[in-house]
């Protein structure tokens, strides 16, 4: 077994009866190929949520700092994540995140670049855009709605894929792609609360 999936074994039995996260839109999540997963950000258990309800193995870009932790820094490597500077343009990150892309994994980030602290979705950075445009990715946006309490509900929807090619053909900048990607995760938090 893979550690992948034996440690998504072990974060799927100790939040799904905390949190009651439910998967919602499953379909539309893609059997192969790029994908590229842009969720919003509201709590730090959000990839650990994305990550449980995705059907595939996730490739996650991380805030350099987490990798920092010790306990972290032996595990994040093992389920696919790795890290990126935040605040300025990460070459290794974006290398790495383009190179995950054409192998044909699923990658997921957050557009926001950080967590939100009222609950309302912020604006996205540009480096969503530049994936969707710079990889041949179908781009599924995702809402995860809490809030995070006990025993509560905690849902993860999964929209329709979006198809950049078009957008590639019209050589749409990276902010215009992100606004996009944005645009489509608000349709899919105000449709589903």
């Amino acid at each position: 077994m893979k550690f992948y999936t034996f440690a998504k074994g072990i974060v799927k039995g100790v939040l799904t009866p905390l949190y009651r996260v439910k998967r919602i839109g499953g379909e539309n999540f893609p059997k192969e190929g790029p994908v590229l997963i842009c969720a919003n950000h509201i709590n730090n258990l959000d990839p650990l949520a994305v990550g449980i309800t995705s059907p595939r193995d996730i490739h996650f870009m991380a805030k350099e700092e987490i990798f920092r932790v010790p306990i972290l820094k032996s595990i994040l490597p093992k389920v696919n994540a790795f890290p990126v500077k935040r605040g300025m343009s990460d070459r290794e990150a974006l290398r790495k995140g383009l190179s995950a892309l054409k192998e044909g994994n699923v990658m997921g980030l957050f557009p926001e670049g950080t967590r939100s602290k009222t609950g309302e979705l912020g604006e996205g950075l540009a480096g969503a855009g530049f994936f969707a445009l710079r990889s041949k990715a179908v781009v599924v946006p995702c809402a995860v709605i809490g809030p995070y309490k006990l025993f509560g509900t905690v849902k993860v929807v999964y929209g329709d894929p979006i198809d950049f090619e078009k957008y590639r053909e019209e050589k749409v900048s990276a902010d215009e792609a992100t606004k996009i990607i944005m645009e489509e995760i608000r349709k899919l938090i105000y449709g589903n609360k």
